[in-house]
């Protein structure tokens, strides 16, 4: 299979449900450890895409709105299976988290607190760290394949690092890459796709939100404006929450929005079922469905109209030039988040071996992610009833 090749042979929907049933079940560690684990999936293990492709739709994920794994699940399902599979592969990702969070939701709403388990994370966070290295030292030799890509993943970690806008990063990073392949020479005729067609789709005013009181509909209203609009990680989402429903609405206390972010971080699959819990909260089961909807529903709508055009893009020499910016900036910004996440699972020696270990057995024996997490869970529970681990 040539390096641009698509396989042959589609995938059934019942492999691409249960995949990502499973990814939903037990992916942890936030977006980028989710992709990571997905590219091993899709990438290394069943060959459903390849190393390019994958870096395409990586890249056409964080050009438009929403949550970018929940986005790049059903990316792929569109690219084995279209329609069926868009619709598949994303619903199969999300509902087991969102069952999590609204079990979560109940608790809370009945017994005022959610379930602690420090040890848990204190275990897992090292495997995932080795999973997210393994995924960007992967795909790092395509995405950075020449010297002016190298050049321009470094200008995108350090401007990353100084705290400019993501957006303007992957953007910079495709206008970048147009610039410098026109430098030496005019770029050769073909099909071009104009650059303004991959500009990040102008997204739907949600409407109005009514704040006088809490109902399904204005909460759907109010998660759809969420999803259409929201770039970046999972603390612009808390920026988000807390400007509508702290500050403007009034829906919900500091306090209690700490404990739904709490919740979307302590459970598998897209931290955005962040917002099954608020509507639980706020209006028990229907208010729950009804926040999953809307900030998800915005995922499938960008990801349907874009995912067409990725082939497009790769077809035209200028867009496919641009799209290698992008991918390489993608990369840029995955890897200072995996060093960020290092300085937060990395605290004492016993996380160290832990990462070690994990990394270890992905070189040489390339275990499923799922046991690995799983194991680091087991490890880390292990520690802590040994005392030995830090916190």
């Amino acid at each position: 299979m040539s390096a641009t090749a698509e396989p042959a042979e589609k995938t059934s929907l019942g492999e691409l449900a249960l995949l990502f049933l499973r990814l939903g079940a037990t992916a942890f560690g936030g977006p980028v450890a989710h992709i990571a684990i997905m590219e091993d999936e899709v990438v290394r293990r069943r060959r459903w895409l390849t190393e390019e492709r994958f870096l395409d739709l990586l890249g056409a994920t964080n050009l438009i709105p929403g949550p970018n794994s929940t986005e790049m699940a059903i990316h792929i399902g569109w690219a084995r299976r279209r329609w069926p599979g868009l619709v598949v592969a994303g619903l199969a990702f999300i509902v087991p988290a969102m069952l999590m969070t609204g079990a979560l939701g109940w608790a809370y709403v009945r017994y005022g607190t959610i379930p602690t388990a420090v040890w848990f994370f204190y275990g897992v966070k090292p495997v995932v760290l080795a999973v997210v290295v393994q995924a960007i030292w992967g795909l790092a030799p395509r995405a950075a394949r020449t010297r002016p890509l190298r050049i321009l993943a470094v200008l995108a970690a350090t401007l990353t690092v100084v705290g400019v806008n993501e957006l303007a990063v992957l953007l910079g990073g495709g206008l970048l890459s147009v610039a410098a392949a026109r430098l030496p020479r005019s770029p050769p005729a073909g099909p071009d796709v104009p650059l303004h067609q991959i500009a990040p789709l102008l997204p739907v005013a949600a409407g109005a939100v009514a704040s006088s009181a809490v109902g399904v509909s204005s909460l759907f209203l109010l998660f759809l404006k969420i999803g259409s609009v929201l770039f970046g990680s999972g603390y612009v989402l808390l920026a988000f929450l807390r400007a509508d429903l702290v500050e403007r609405l009034g829906w919900l206390s500091e306090s209690q929005l700490i404990d739904a972010i709490a919740v979307g971080q302590i459970t598998p699959g897209p931290v955005f079922t962040t917002a099954t819990f608020i509507g639980y909260v706020l209006a028990g089961p229907n208010g729950a469905l009804a926040a999953t909807a809307g900030i998800f529903l915005p995922a499938f709508v960008f990801v349907a109209l874009s995912g067409p055009l990725v082939p497009r893009l790769r077809a035209s020499p200028t867009a496919g030039t641009f799209l290698d910016g992008v991918n390489v900036a993608s990369l840029a910004l995955m890897t200072v988040v995996t060093l960020q996440l290092g300085h937060a699972a990395l605290v004492d020696l016993p996380t160290v071996a832990l990462a070690l270990v994990a990394a270890g057995l992905l070189l040489w024996f390339r275990p499923n992610t799922s046991w690995l997490v799983l194991g680091g869970a087991g490890a880390g529970w292990a520690l802590h009833v040994l005392g030995l681990a830090s916190r």
